[in-house]
C-alpha cells in the first residue's frame, strides 16, 4: 500500500487522496481516451508561443471567432489612436468615435472610398502604420485560411470492429480499411501495436507497446478496400493464455497508417484503436465488391461496418468475442 502524501495547496497544506493502484490504474485509462479530457499540469500551453499550430488546429467556428474579435480589436485600437492624438480626418464628424472607426476599417482594408482621409501628419503617420499593420494581418490572415484547407487529410476510414476470423485453419485478427477518395493512396504503411497499461514495480501505470506484425503491413496502392490481418501464432501476444490478462489490463489494438495522396503528393496520416469489446470472435467482414455486367467492379461502402459469422470457424479459439 502506497503511503499517502500531504499536497501543498494555496492555503498551506491540504489532506491527501487515497488512491489504490487500482483506482490510478483505471482513472488513468479514462483520461487517456481524448486528449482534451487529459488534464496537463506543469505544461504551459500558450497560444502566443505557438500560434501556428493553434490555428491549424482549433475548429472553424472558433478560428473564425478568433478572427473577427481581432479584427475589430485592431480597428478599434487605431480609431482610439486617432481620437487621443487629434489626428485630423477630412470627412470624420467632430468627437465622433465610430466615424474613425470606419476610418480605420477602410484604411486597413486598404479600400478608401474617396469620403474621409486623413489630413496633417499626426494623421497621415498613423495612417501609414496602420496599413501595414493591415498587409501583415491580411497575408497572415490569407495564410493561415490557405494552410487549414490545404492541410492533408487521409480519407481513410477503419472497420468499426475488429473480427478474430480462421485464416488457413489458423485465428488471425482482422480490420478493414478503405480510401474513400477517387484518387489512390500509394506506399501504404501500417504498423500495429498491442497498447497495455501494466502496473509498475513502484505502483504507477505504464504504457507499453508491443508489435503485432501484419501478414502485409505493406500495400503498394489502396484504391479501395483491404483486410489487414495479424495472425495469432502460440508466441503472438493475443495468444490464448494471455487473453483474460490483456481483458483485464483493458488493452487496446492500435493501427497507425502513412500514404501518399496520389493528386497532391502529400503524406497522409491516419490512426485507430480497438479495445476489446469491440473485438469479435468468430466473425468475419462481408464482402463489399460486386462485378457488374459489363465487367466493372463495384464497391458498396454501406456494407463496409457490416461483420458475419465465420462458417470456417470450428471453435480451436476458446476466446469470446
Amino acid at each position: 500500500m502506497m503511503k499517502p502524501r500531504w499536497r501543498r495547496g494555496g492555503k498551506g497544506l491540504r489532506p491527501p487522496v487515497v488512491l489504490d493502484p487500482e483506482h490510478r490504474f483505471r482513472a488513468h485509462l479514462i483520461q487517456e481516451q481524448g486528449d482534451g479530457d487529459v488534464q496537463r499540469i506543469g505544461l504551459a500551453d500558450s497560444i502566443w508561443t505557438d500560434i501556428y499550430h493553434h490555428l491549424l488546429t482549433m475548429s472553424w467556428p472558433g478560428f473564425m471567432l478568433w478572427s473577427v474579435a481581432l479584427y475589430f480589436m485592431v480597428n478599434f485600437v487605431f480609431a482610439l489612436l486617432y481620437a487621443a492624438t487629434g489626428a485630423t480626418v477630412g470627412g470624420v464628424r467632430p468627437h465622433r468615435l465610430d466615424d474613425l472607426f470606419f476610418f480605420s476599417v477602410q484604411t486597413f482594408s486598404t479600400v478608401g472610398y474617396g469620403t474621409m482621409a486623413p489630413e496633417g501628419p499626426t494623421a497621415n503617420i498613423l495612417s501609414t502604420v496602420e496599413l501595414y499593420v493591415g498587409m501583415l494581418v491580411n497575408a497572415l490572415g490569407t495564410g493561415a485560411v490557405f494552410a487549414r484547407f490545404a492541410r492533408p487529410r487521409a480519407r481513410v476510414i477503419f472497420s468499426r470492429h475488429a473480427v478474430i476470423s480462421s485464416e488457413h485453419g489458423m485465428p488471425a485478427l482482422c480490420v478493414r480499411i478503405a480510401n474513400c477518395r477517387r484518387s489512390a493512396l500509394l506506399s501504404v504503411d501500417v504498423e500495429a501495436a498491442l497498447a497495455q497499461y501494466v502496473m509498475g514495480e513502484n505502483g504507477h501505470p505504464v504504457r507499453r507497446f508491443v508489435p503485432l506484425p501484419l501478414l502485409q503491413p505493406h500495400i503498394p496502392i489502396l484504391r479501395f478496400a483491404f483486410v489487414l490481418a495479424h495472425v495469432i501464432e502460440k508466441d503472438s501476444p493475443l495468444a490464448e493464455h494471455l487473453y483474460k490478462q490483456l481483458l483485464g489490463e483493458q488493452a487496446e489494438v492500435m493501427l497507425t497508417l502513412t500514404g501518399t495522396d496520389e493528386v497532391t503528393g502529400q503524406t497522409m496520416l491516419a490512426r485507430a484503436s480497438y479495445r476489446f469489446e469491440r473485438i469479435k470472435t468468430g466473425h468475419r467482414f462481408v464482402d463489399i465488391l460486386d462485378l457488374r455486367e459489363g465487367g466493372g467492379i463495384a464497391v458498396d461502402y454501406r456494407r463496409f461496418h457490416d461483420i458475419e459469422e465465420d462458417a470456417r470457424w470450428n471453435g480451436q479459439d476458446a476466446r469470446e468475442g
